[in-house]
């Protein structure tokens, strides 16, 4: 697949068909999301896998009620290991730079799944702390999003985005 295909036809998916993904998927994901660029090379990422209905409803739940949360076939918790980015670069790390890196490990498993021929939706709406407790996530691990995962029961249109020249500006001097 060609990647600008992927950058522009990914979609955020809401309504999957209950179905299991074959094994070793998900794996194939934090593969793709490993390799994503890191401040340093810190990789200051950790990923959590649910798939079992009773922890995909505690996250829905503490995702303010989100069903595509359970209804997904997986849900990845994407957490940025804070302590890991401050020990190499101090508060920028912790507060930046392992953030800006967790995103980038994120477009690689959505742009990954989207290749596989499965959808994504990135979600960040969540109770942090709560979703904190689910994982038992340790002191310096932040749960940033949650990737669901599964065969889409939808295909949404584009949306619009804005014009290059709106977003784009050249240095002046």
């Amino acid at each position: 697949m060609e990647i600008f295909e992927a950058i522009k036809n990914r979609r955020s998916i809401r309504a999957y068909k209950k179905k299991e993904l074959p094994l070793g998927t998900v794996e194939k994901l934090i593969d793709a999301a490993r390799w994503a660029p890191s401040a340093g090379n810190v990789q200051p990422w950790a990923f959590v896998v649910a798939a079992s209905i009773d922890m995909k409803r505690a996250l829905s739940l503490a995702a303010y009620g989100q069903g595509d949360v359970e209804a997904a076939s997986a849900v990845i918790v994407v957490c940025a290991d804070e302590k890991l980015a401050q020990e190499r670069y101090g508060e920028r790390g912790k507060t930046i730079f392992c953030f800006q890196d967790t995103a980038a490990a994120i477009q690689n498993i959505l742009l990954a799944a989207y290749s596989l021929g499965l959808g994504t939706c990135w979600v960040g709406a969540f109770k942090e702390e709560q979703v904190s407790k689910l994982i038992q996530a340790p002191e310096d691990m932040r749960p940033v999003a949650l990737i669901l995962v599964g065969y889409p029961d939808e295909a949404p249109e584009a949306r619009g985005r804005r014009p290059i020249s709106e977003i784009m500006h050249s240095e002046t001097f």
